[in-house]
């Protein structure tokens, strides 16, 4: 265990994390989501987190990952199929986290776009969530001291 780290992020998960550079994105995706075959197609590396909501996990990835402040958007969930207005609850509670990190609310990417998008992903997180379109891309930034 660490102090100030959410124990949701496994060592595996923190150690994608920390390889990750300005500009590679994550996905962070539900168990429904294709996360081997996209994470083959990346060169990705894939973490899976079995017992956990993409929500969870998103909340513990806020907490140590920076996001990019030079692209808007910088994160990007999935439309609903046939209904691009529809916002499932598993992107309300995204947004809910977004800004409570003080974030902006993430843009929204066709469902064959989102698996383009995800399949340049450097790391695939795939959650237990059972709940459809519990998928958000995000896109790492800096940590700067100017």
């Amino acid at each position: 265990m660490l102090k100030n780290i959410s124990p949701l992020l496994t060592p595996q998960l923190l150690f994608g994390l920390a390889k990750l550079g300005h500009g590679d994105d994550v996905a962070l995706v539900d168990a429904n989501f294709p996360a081997e075959r996209i994470a083959q197609q990346a060169h990705a590396q894939l973490v899976q987190l079995p017992g956990l909501t993409t929500t969870q996990v998103l909340q513990a990835v806020l907490s140590v990952l920076p996001l990019d402040s030079f692209d808007s958007p910088c994160t990007w969930t999935m439309q609903v199929v046939g209904d691009t207005q529809a916002v499932p609850i598993p992107v309300t509670e995204f947004r809910q986290a977004m800004q409570d990190e003080g974030e902006a609310a993430p843009g929204s990417l066709e469902r064959f776009a989102f698996y383009e998008q995800a399949s340049s992903a450097r790391l695939v997180v795939q959650t237990g969530d059972l709940r459809k379109y519990a998928n958000i891309l995000l896109r790492k930034g800096v940590i700067s001291t100017d």
